[in-house]
Formats: structure tokens, sequence, C-alpha cells
């Protein structure tokens, strides 16, 4: 059975977002700024955010939690932008090849949903989507079972019928592949677009 949709992440497969790009600014020390990102300002902290809580509140707790490190906690998301530095040219190639061929896509995020305005205002690939799932938006996060299949419906609504062995899904997150795959799609871990594109050549897209 063929792959009838490719569905991509965004973070680390089109959009270049990290951390390290603000708080090397802000914490010069390499081993601090490790220490700060691992136990305060961690993924745990930010998928709450991505999953739907508000950053104000999520922002209070944390420094309820780390007074000491309020400067620096307040910074993330009010210098939010400052942690995207651009898109991934070999991630669009990747989807420029799949577009070109006819190939619908889709967009499946963790990203909360008060920043994700400032990224679609920004970087007009993510456009070309025909949906976007945004976790923030559904109050859902991968790898979460129940946002794939909140992003299954919504391409289903396109192509009634499509069963979940007929869909890839794209993302530099190992967990967020394997969820998928879990499911019965096509994960793929994204590592660079070399590998990804010589996966998807495999499940024979045209890239």
């Amino acid at each position: 059975m063929g792959i009838k949709a490719v569905v991509f992440d965004f973070g680390g497969v089109l959009i270049d977002w990290n951390p390290q790009y603000l708080y090397r600014e802000l914490i010069p020390n390499d081993d601090e700024r490790r220490w700060f990102l691992t136990h305060v300002c961690n993924m745990a902290w930010v998928i709450r955010q991505d999953g739907g809580q508000p950053i104000a509140e999520g922002t209070a707790q944390l420094i309820e939690r780390f007074p000491d490190h309020e400067a620096l906690i307040r910074a993330f998301y009010e210098r939010w932008h400052e942690m995207v530095a651009g898109v991934l040219e070999d991630g669009v190639k990747t989807l420029d090849k799949l577009d070109a061929a006819g190939v619908p896509l889709f967009g499946l995020t963790n990203w909360s949903a008060e920043t994700f305005p400032y990224a679609w205002d920004t970087f007009p690939v993510l456009h070309r989507f025909r949906d976007i799932v945004v976790s923030g938006r559904v109050q859902l996060a991968k790898p979460d079972p129940a946002i794939y299949r909140e992003m299954h419906d919504r391409i289903a609504a396109h192509f009634p019928g499509i069963r979940t062995e007929e869909l890839v899904f794209i993302d530099d997150n190992f967990a967020n592949a394997d969820a998928a795959t879990a499911l019965g799609w096509h994960g793929v871990h994204h590592t660079d677009a070399a590998q990804t594109e010589a996966r998807l050549r495999e499940l024979g897209l045209p890239v």
C-alpha cells in the first residue's frame, strides 16, 4: 500500500529552534547553562506550555520553585524569538521535493499556542501545509497517542478512509517518531536530510 500523505514536525526539521541561542548570551558558562536548561527551564517544563498551559502560569510556577533564577526564567518566553535562528534549508528542500511531486503535506508540532503566531508570520514555509495540528491549540502534545489521532482525523477530512499505514511522520525526536510507528504510521526519526530522504525513497516517495 502506497504512502498517501507526509506529516512534518517543525522544530529541528524545518525550523531551527534551540534555547542555547539565547542562553549562551545570558549564561556564558557552559556548565551553569547546562544545569539551568536541565533543571530549571527544561524540556519537561516547555512541553507543559506546548501542551496548552498558559505561559504566564507556567512561568509563575517555575519562579516559585526557583526564585533566585526569576530573570532567567522570564527571559525564556519574553525573548523566545531569539531562540529561533531561521529555517533549516535541508529540511525545506525535502519538503520542496515532495511538494513538487504533489505529495499531500501536513504539519504536527509541539508548540505553544501563544508563540506559534510568531512562527506563522515569520516563516512562509509553514503556509504550505494543508493542515497543521499545533499542540498548544489542541492541548495535547507528542508523544501522546491522542495527538496523532487528532492529526489522522484532520488528514481524513481531506482523504476519507486514509489508513495509518499510508502516513509518514518525520520528527527529530526519536520518541515522537517511535510513537507514530507504534500507532501504525511510518515514523521517521530525522537526524539529517540525507538519511530522511533515503528512508522516504524506501517508502516509495519521490525525493
